[in-house]
């Protein structure tokens, strides 16, 4: 195993690097931003570095100056969490060239798998069944409009390289086609460096199911079960949950088996998530792989009880899985709420500024992921995820109230969050009897805010 690892990362995903290191005993490097200095991570790992000023774009991203760092330190490995370099090719094949293992697979499959059309191909040439779209990528609106003509309206038009919900339009008709692919193309080029788009037909109120996998550089992939995050606002996930009750037993099968098909198509090894949508007849779609640790990662560990992140050590170490298919079982359901400074009130705008009181949820089950503390500052610099709050129960409505009661007890003063948005989720009857798609959340805010403000008083 490695002696000394770097964390790439900040936030609530560097201390969930920095605790496994300390549990598997390895020294921690930390790069840290001139903003981020005051955060937990910088105060709890064995060394840190400064890599530059606030912005991403001045620190995180800067991988060369990162590397350079790993090697004046003595790092044989380095971790990138979930983002910034977590998915960056160049980045992972130049820590190989330099003799540091790239915690995560490798530059191949990173490239292979981030091209969401050469992704698709590989996938269909598996028999992955895919979303129905465009042969290729479509280089201008007027080819754009003869795959929609060909699949039907109405269409999504998203881009090849990238994620997160970033460089993604819809076009119900031919008339908004072309605004749609002007502004895809456009924050897919600042997003990503790439404009290039592909088109797929777009599978109505579908559910959101993604599939965990694990593979070791010998050819071994397994699966962990699937998360259902059908709970988005603007793409961006809000809650997931493990297992998946809208499956049945004949789909779960289905839809692990393709997710290890598709891994094992890629020859892929770390952990990674397969994700597919499932639409109203029950048919599922493989839409992407995400070549990372996954944020809501800690669901799949409370139903397995399986450590993704000390696996991905140990893969990265060149070690086989310690745990073979027949090992997994799912136990119970856990969901996770992610808390981000936001104000729901206000169109879910960023709320930064400084945490004057603090108050973190315990208990039996509940699993709490954060950097805050009492008098941190929260910067406008980077994502608004604060904090990831975990359930776990023997089933869905055990867990949903564990997760109510955690809400409840979750203060966070001094800056607006969507905390008791969440809250108000959890007693939702649709949500309560899984009567959701990726739709919901955006369909029912304005009445869920404009109920609470008639009541304000704690729902029943």
């Amino acid at each position: 195993m490695f002696r000394k690892i770097m964390i790439a990362a900040r936030g609530e995903i560097a201390m969930r690097i920095q605790r496994c290191c300390s549990e598997m005993g390895m020294e921690t490097v930390l790069i840290y931003s001139k903003e981020d200095a005051d955060e937990m991570p910088v105060q709890f790992c064995n060394e840190a570095v400064c890599i530059g000023a606030g912005s991403a774009r001045t620190s995180y991203l800067r991988w060369k100056s990162i590397l350079h760092a790993a090697i004046v330190h003595g790092c044989e490995a380095i971790h990138p969490g979930y983002g910034f370099l977590a998915e960056n090719a160049e980045f992972a094949e130049s820590c190989e060239a330099a003799g540091i293992r790239f915690v995560g697979p490798s530059a191949e499959i990173i490239r292979m798998m981030g091209d969401k059309q050469a992704a698709r191909k590989l996938m269909q040439a598996h028999g992955v069944p895919c979303v129905p779209g465009s042969d290729g990528i479509v280089g201008s609106v007027q080819e754009a409009a003869a795959a929609a003509d060909k699949v039907g309206y109405p269409v999504l038009l998203k881009a090849t390289a990238g994620g997160g919900g970033r460089g993604m339009r819809i076009a119900e008709n031919a008339e908004e086609l072309e605004n749609a692919f002007r502004q895809a193309s456009a924050e897919a080029e600042s997003a990503f460096g790439n404009g290039d788009l592909y088109l797929e037909k777009l599978i109505q109120h579908p559910r959101h199911i993604e599939v965990q996998i694990l593979g070791d550089m010998s050819g071994t992939v397994i699966q962990l079960g699937e998360r259902d995050c059908s709970m988005q606002r603007r793409n961006q996930k809000m809650i997931e949950e493990s297992p998946a009750r809208c499956l049945t037993e004949e789909q779960r099968g289905r839809i692990l088996a393709c997710a290890v098909r598709a891994a094992k198509a890629a020859g892929y090894f770390s952990a990674g998530t397969v994700e597919f949508v499932l639409d109203q007849a029950g048919n599922f779609y493989f839409i992407e792989m995400n070549t990372r640790i996954q944020v809501e990662h800690p669901v799949t560990e409370f139903v397995t009880g399986i450590d993704l992140v000390r696996e991905q050590f140990r893969i990265a170490a060149g070690q086989k899985l310690s745990i073979a298919q027949e090992d997994i079982s799912v136990s119970g359901h856990a969901i996770e709420c992610r808390i981000n400074a936001e104000d729901p009130e206000r169109g879910f705008l960023p709320s930064p500024g400084t945490v004057k009181f603090l108050h973190l949820p315990g208990g039996a089950g509940v699993r709490v992921e954060t950097v805050l503390y009492q008098n941190c500052t929260i910067s406008p610099l980077y994502d608004n995820l604060i904090a990831k709050i975990i359930v776990h129960a023997p089933g869905r409505l055990e867990a949903i109230r564990r997760m109510r009661t955690a809400l409840r007890e979750t203060v966070i003063d001094g800056v607006k969050t969507n905390v008791e948005f969440l809250l108000l989720m959890m007693y939702n009857t649709d949500y309560m009897l899984g009567r959701i798609d990726t739709s919901f959340i955006e369909m029912n805010t304005a009445g869920i805010l404009a109920w609470n403000r008639a009541s304000k008083k704690e729902p029943v």
